[in-house]
């Protein structure tokens, strides 16, 4: 699977991209590939927003961490500034995934 991208200054996958990868290679209309793309970051986003961690098998797992509530500093005057706690999404490679971004396959990781 070849990817271009549109511009060097920000060589990143868009969700635009994607669709257009479905559209080429599977053969959905531009709407309906559109939509898929959609539909399935909505759906990841929701389970995240519930609570839930989200594991893509052979790429990783996101899950949700709160974080404490803590003592902070502006970096600018040094004055203290309380951090209130928050929920943030962390995401963890799989081993897969981290194989392949390696360059190296399962048996030739021993």
């Amino acid at each position: 699977m070849e990817i271009s991208f549109e511009s060097l200054e920000t060589p990143a996958l868009t969700k635009a991209q994607l669709a257009e990868l479905l559209f080429d290679q599977i053969g959905l209309n531009k709407r309906e590939s559109k939509d898929m793309i959609d539909a399935f970051f909505d759906l990841i986003s929701q389970k995240l927003v519930d609570g839930e961690d989200v594991k893509i098998s052979g790429f990783g797992n996101f899950q949700i961490r709160t974080k404490a509530a803590r003592p902070g500093r502006n970096p600018r005057t040094g004055e203290s500034i309380p951090i209130e706690a928050r929920r943030v999404v962390t995401f963890h490679a799989s081993h897969k995934l981290k194989e392949h971004i390696q360059g190296t396959s399962g048996a030739d990781a021993e």
